[in-house]
């Protein structure tokens, strides 16, 4: 009987000393990237008086590289994205989002993860998800963002020396891991779902956000709706690529509160995509009005391409609900005043929060389950 007692005492202390131990690495996971945010902060300032002064510099260096690489990874989009996320990698912030789960010892598995390109540094939350819980990740960075990562792993080393020594960058066919974080198009979807057949999988594909209007919104609301429409040119599954409005809305208010985004057709790429597809509508006899550096077409379609917008009519609030019933499945956001749904305030669709997950698939529950 005492011997039964000692058996479980020591186990008792081996668990206890076990869970003590993985607190203690989330919390310095945790620790790192509530730093990694406020040098985020610090950049996305040009901070003169930052501790972290040699990093900007360093960072700054990566973004000039992104750009020349990647003409769509403006300096302007990259700082945008490093502010929104310095918003969100706060201590209290972290520590309340991951205090929701019972946490578990990743430290032995690894994660593939297959990134997008679109956006700079899309796949981070991805990132953040497995290694704030200790796995070893197996990156496919996507061949139009690999410039930024990188280095942001070298300064999450800095702050904690060897925490890049579990991570590995491939541009081959991945292998030995044990589950699969993977986004791509509604194709590649159907082609991670055969290749990744055998393993525990969260496969992502082509998602549109849409912004419903009943033409009350105020300049504010739709020059804030211009952010969600134009912040990185229209080419995220959080960018609004359509608009729902009543008959008979009055679009000289929409054009009016998006005239001071009107530098974007400065943008050589943007203005590219802008001139061949009002092109392409001309010669196709298609109706569109257009300000000069955004086209507005009614069209069935969710995703509009680079320098348009679709629009569609409603009728009233069953049209709306019927509409969103039907496409569910495809829409990442919806950007309204209206008591719709999950509803995102004007402009901030593409500054979710910690805990938004992409496709509403609980990424940190996926991974704790594997």
């Amino acid at each position: 009987m005492l011997q039964d007692l000692s058996i479980d005492l020591r186990a008792k202390v081996i668990e206890l000393k076990f869970q003590t131990n993985l607190v203690t690495t989330i919390n310095q996971n945790i620790d790192a990237f509530h730093k990694l945010g406020e040098l985020f902060k610090d950049i996305s300032n040009q901070s003169k008086d930052s501790l972290y002064q040699e990093w900007i510099e360093k960072f700054n260096k990566k973004i000039v590289s992104a750009y020349q690489y990647n003409n769509w990874f403006t300096k302007d989009y990259i700082l945008l994205s490093f502010k929104n996320w310095s918003k969100e990698l706060v201590d209290e912030n972290l520590s309340f989002w991951i205090n929701k789960y019972e946490k578990k010892d990743c430290s032995n598995k690894t994660i593939a993860i297959i990134m997008a390109g679109n956006l700079p540094v899309v796949g981070f939350h991805d990132f953040i998800c497995a290694t704030i819980l200790n796995y070893n990740c197996l990156i496919k960075m996507s061949s139009d963002d690999k410039i930024i990562l990188p280095i942001i792993i070298d300064f999450l080393d800095f702050l904690n020396p060897g925490f890049k020594n579990k991570i590995e960058f491939t541009d081959k066919p991945i292998k030995n891991f044990d589950g699969v974080i993977a986004t791509g198009s509604n194709s590649s979807f159907k082609y991670f779902e055969y290749y990744f057949k055998k393993y525990p999988k969260l496969l992502r594909k082509t998602r549109h956000s849409i912004a419903v209007l009943d033409g009350n919104e105020s300049e504010i609301d739709l020059e804030n709706l211009g952010k969600d429409i134009f912040n990185y040119f229209g080419m995220g599954c959080r960018s609004v690529s359509k608009i729902l409005v009543p008959k008979n809305y009055n679009f000289d208010l929409l054009f009016n509160a998006l005239f001071k985004f009107k530098e974007v057709i400065n943008h050589n790429k943007y203005a590219n995509n802008y001139d061949y597809n009002k092109t392409v509508y001309l010669m196709s006899n298609q109706k569109f009005i257009e300000n000069g550096f955004l086209i507005l077409k009614e069209d069935n379609k969710l995703g509009s391409p680079i320098g348009c917008l679709f629009y569609q009519f409603y009728e009233n609030s069953n049209d709306l609900n019927s509409y969103i019933t039907n496409y569910k499945d495809s829409l990442q956001c919806i950007v309204s005043n209206l008591k719709i749904n999950s509803f995102t305030c004007f402009g901030e669709s593409q500054s979710p929060k910690i805990d938004d997950y992409a496709d509403n698939i609980d990424t940190l529950d996926f991974l704790l389950k594997i």
